[in-house]
């Protein structure tokens, strides 16, 4: 007997379907294209050069010989794989120095490694809450966080982004939900490139006694003076309760991490279904993260630091002057502003940020592309960002392109948006 709905009717007729079938008609999809090169400054893709102004290697480690070596010592000495969880075969003395150094790199008592950076979240929030409680998420939060809020099944509380009057009636409102309360916001977030006013969330996490999860995902290996992300910039690291990362990113491999209490990460340890019951990360990308790890915390960690915050100004004013509609820099407590590595380009329609993307794209530029449901309605956005190892003339001739683009896309397309006026 057959039941009367396919399970996969919804494969067929998802709302999307029309659109992505004319993007790919129009040969302006922007995603899935192949990478034939090491993710460098400058990459071939699909048979031609293209300057990558689209990767998460801040720092520039996936091309350093010291990380490469890690990487190549731990496969030579461990093999491809460990083909086993961390809890019974699945740990070796890699995933033991990696989550000691972590520890003393972010200031905790302890650290655990996921084999991904979104298990480290959905790991965490899943096991950490349940029914009773309450997660109280910034709305431009990462897609791993909303994922273990929903596994978790405490109740949602989302405020709006970064509006610190919302989290505070958010935070008002769960004093009756009748259980714990976590406020969960990304250190620096992914499409905006912008950071959470830390100082102020951790003022209200204190005032109303909820917990605080950060995840420094794209502000680990960038942020503060040892990079250990947006809340050692700030200030408040010793506030904040938990703090998740990522190898994917600034240190050069694949994987995640969370690092807090003894206490917490030890639960972790024993509770947490993603951790337990995953295989373990291969050898080479344990020893690539902590050789990484290494050279980031030596002193060539800090002139690296500097140059992709240098960098991402370069891009972001150049940007600025071509008539782009670029965020301002952000200013610090101390008065002092700063550009992250994200320096994402405002296009408002979804089918022009594609036309735009697939210009700069044939020109020899690569970027991301950002549509809604990754941004809100009406949002669509070039999500470009900077490495270390960038030197001023590929930025400069990227900045060429992205000139000579525009005048031919306006010429075609009408006006883009424009900087807000200072």
């Amino acid at each position: 007997m057959h039941t009367s709905i396919d399970v996969f009717a919804k494969v067929r007729d998802h709302d999307r379907t029309e659109l992505l079938a004319a993007a790919r008609a129009a040969d302006v999809l922007p995603y899935f294209h192949v990478l034939t090169s090491p993710a460098m400054p400058v990459v071939e893709m699909e048979g031609a050069e293209r300057i990558m102004l689209g990767s998460n290697n801040y720092l520039g480690l996936t091309g350093d010989e010291r990380v490469m070596k890690g990487a190549e010592d731990a496969l030579h000495r461990y093999g491809t794989g460990l083909t086993g969880s961390r809890l019974l075969n699945g740990t070796i003395p890699l995933h033991l120095d990696l989550e000691r150094e972590i520890a003393e790199w972010m200031g905790t008592d302890d650290a655990i490694v996921f084999s991904t950076g979104h298990q480290a979240n959905l790991g965490t929030l899943g096991t950490l809450l349940g029914p009773s409680d309450t997660v109280i998420v910034d709305s431009g939060d990462h897609a791993s966080i909303l994922d273990g809020c929903l596994l978790s099944r405490a109740k949602l509380r989302p405020f709006r982004h970064n509006r610190l009057d919302k989290l505070e009636k958010m935070l008002e409102r769960a004093q009756g939900d009748g259980g714990g309360v976590l406020v969960v916001v990304d250190g620096v977030f992914s499409m905006e490139g912008d950071i959470a006013p830390l100082p102020e969330i951790c003022e209200l996490c204190e005032r109303y006694g909820a917990r605080l999860m950060v995840d420094e995902a794209h502000a680990a290996g960038v942020l503060g003076a040892r990079g250990a992300g947006t809340a050692e910039l700030l200030g408040v690291a010793e506030r904040v309760d938990l703090r998740v990362g990522t190898f994917s990113k600034s240190l050069a491999s694949c994987g995640g991490f969370v690092a807090g209490s003894h206490e917490v990460i030890e639960y972790l340890r024993i509770s947490s279904r993603a951790f337990l019951f995953t295989a373990s990360a291969v050898p080479a990308a344990v020893g690539a993260a902590l050789s990484a790890l290494r050279v980031l915390r030596s002193e060539d960690g800090p002139p690296m630091l500097a140059r992709v915050l240098e960098n991402a100004q370069r891009l972001r004013d150049g940007l600025h002057e071509l008539g782009f509609a670029v965020l301002a820099p952000q200013t610090l407590p101390d008065g002092s502003s700063i550009v992250t590595p994200i320096v994402p380009v405002l296009v408002g329609d979804d089918w022009k940020a594609a036309l735009l993307w697939r210009a700069l794209y044939d020109a020899g530029v690569f970027v991301n592309t950002g549509l809604h449901p990754a941004v809100a309605p009406g949002g669509a956005l070039l999500r470009t960002s900077v490495m270390a190892t960038h030197d001023a003339p590929t930025l400069d001739r990227a900045l060429e392109v992205f000139a000579r683009v525009k005048r031919e896309f306006e010429a075609e397309h009408g006006p883009l948006p424009g900087p807000e006026p200072s």
